[in-house]
């Protein structure tokens, strides 16, 4: 006996709702799917926008951070360039007190002639010559005068040197210098300055490491000692 009408219908519509159920699953184990490699690829998305993010700020920071440093390398050099520009117009400042002071010197009589005595004898042991003109201040030929016999005298005891020493008169040291002698032989072309100035320069370059370590200490930063 067949089915009727009803009963065929009830199993059409039995089958549709197992086929709709069975597209309905589907479809929502594809959604779960999609979901699933969109939240994987959004995270590799923003996994890969992180990491990049990271690197542009850690290679910013990088930067900063060298630039800072290049910065603080200058002003330190800056600051240690200054400081020995202001020490070093210290000590001349103190050398100009000192070549200010020159002519003092000149107010003590005795003291002066004993300096002109030694200028002019160690000139005469630099030149060793037979022959020398010399050249002073106007003010000081008297006290060269004095003092040219002991010098001369020295020389011949220990060289045997017999100096004739010529003051002259044409050509007097002019008022930036504060005294002393120049002397010379072979018409100028041998010459020593034992001015009162060059002294004080020459005194001045030999003491000069010493008095900086006076003034303002050890350099920490010097490795080697003169």
């Amino acid at each position: 006996m067949g089915l009727s009408d009803a009963e065929v219908k009830k199993q059409i519509d039995h089958m549709i709702a197992f086929i709709v159920q069975e597209a309905d699953e589907k479809a929502e184990e594809i959604d779960a799917k999609a979901e699933e490699e969109f939240q994987i690829e959004k995270q590799r998305l923003v996994q890969q926008q992180r990491q990049k993010i990271m690197e542009f700020y850690s290679k910013k920071e990088k930067q900063l951070e060298q630039q800072r440093r290049i910065q603080q390398s200058q002003l330190v050099n800056s600051a240690r360039l200054n400081l020995l520009k202001k020490r070093e117009e210290y000590i001349d400042k103190i050398l100009d007190e000192a070549r200010d002071g020159l002519g003092e010197i000149r107010k003590d009589p005795k003291r002066y002639r004993d300096l002109l005595e030694g200028l002019i004898s160690q000139g005469l042991f630099q030149l060793l010559e037979s022959e020398i003109s010399l050249r002073c201040k106007r003010d000081d030929v008297a006290a060269v005068r004095e003092a040219i016999p002991k010098a001369v005298q020295r020389l011949e005891q220990e060289s045997g040197i017999k100096a004739t020493i010529t003051i002259n008169e044409n050509d007097w040291l002019g008022g930036d210098i504060s005294g002393g002698v120049i002397m010379s032989a072979h018409g100028g072309r041998i010459k020593v300055e034992n001015t009162l100035e060059s002294r004080l320069n020459l005194v001045s370059k030999q003491i000069l490491p010493e008095t900086r370590v006076r003034l303002f200490g050890q350099n920490r930063n010097r490795k080697f000692m003169d």
